[in-house]
């Protein structure tokens, strides 16, 4: 039996995963898309689709036959609406996987440190630049300590719906959090850049590393964990992958952005092309964050099932 699992928020990402666990998912159901404007698309798109859908919010999907069988709620909404519907939903029992920056619960990237919160009622999936960007900063960490990583997150302005746009400081402060706290640099900087290029431009990030790798053997280990770690990403969203090699300069010392002691900067370029199920294929940074949620859901689902 599948798990029954319901999405807040009709707008991009929401409709996405709508459409992504129909389409891919063997172990999920949609039992609800829950919006709070009757005429979106989103809404209409999901009862095409045989979904049943509401347009009254959290209160419409507590409301809705058959919630007490939902087990996952997803959150597509922003970090304001998360504080409020995550204190309704745990009064119900819920597990809860969120979209927004609100980081209530645990920041989750999955080929990093999903196995370490696969019991907890609330995750958090941090942003999409984070989903693309904190696997390499944990890939080059294994290998040697990170005391400086900043990320550049660039996107269509056009796949940025108003729930990012309304998010920019959140984005910036809970992806520089997870940067640290995920990734295990010592500190963390993101910055994103809304790009209005016609036509628009595909998902590109930037990672920026500070590390002490004075020898070849140490900078050979770190381009094959940031290689590794690109084929554990694209194991759930196809379209990730790096611009060109992995580079590694040596910078002057003492560093003005750390006072521990570093001896070279990696740069990784990424590209993440989107799997085009409902933004065109620019649109890599919402297909990052549904993948990454999906992957998740699946996780815990089959978790459940195994205990």
């Amino acid at each position: 039996m599948r798990t029954k699992v319901a999405i807040i928020g009709s707008g991009n990402i929401g409709t996405d995963l709508v459409i992504k666990v129909l389409k891919r998912s063997t172990t999920l159901q949609v039992a609800a898309l829950v919006g709070i404007d009757p005429e979106s698309d989103g809404l209409a798109k999901a009862r095409k689709l045989g979904v049943p859908t509401t347009s009254d919010g959290i209160q419409g999907l507590v409301a809705m036959p058959g919630f007490e069988e939902i087990e996952i709620v997803f959150d597509a909404t922003s970090a304001g609406a998360h504080a409020k519907h995550a204190e309704i939903l745990a009064a119900h029992g819920k597990r809860v996987i969120d979209l927004t920056p609100a980081a209530i619960g645990p920041m989750v990237v999955p080929t990093v440190n999903l196995d370490e919160h696969l019991s907890a009622p609330n995750v958090n999936m941090v942003t999409c630049g984070g989903q693309a960007t904190i696997p390499i900063v944990a890939a080059i960490n294994t290998v040697t300590p990170v005391p400086y990583a900043e990320i550049v997150a660039s996107i269509s302005s056009r796949s940025a719906g108003p729930g990012t746009r309304a998010n920019i400081d959140e984005f910036t402060e809970t992806t520089a959090q997870a940067i640290a706290d995920v990734g295990g640099a010592h500190r963390g900087k993101a910055v994103i850049v809304l790009n209005p290029a016609d036509p628009p431009i595909t998902m590109r990030d930037t990672v920026l590393a500070l590390v002490n790798a004075p020898d070849p053997q140490t900078q050979h280990r770190i381009r094959a964990s940031v290689e590794y770690m690109i084929t554990q990403v694209a194991a759930y969203v196809p379209g990730y992958r790096l611009k060109q090699p992995v580079q590694i300069d040596p910078v002057d010392q003492p560093h003005t952005l750390t006072e521990e002691p570093v001896t070279h900067q990696v740069t990784v370029l990424l590209e993440v092309e989107g799997a085009a199920d409902y933004l065109p294929a620019y649109a890599g940074n919402l297909d990052i964050m549904t993948s990454a949620a999906l992957r998740v859901a699946e996780t815990m689902a089959k978790a459940v099932v195994r205990a």
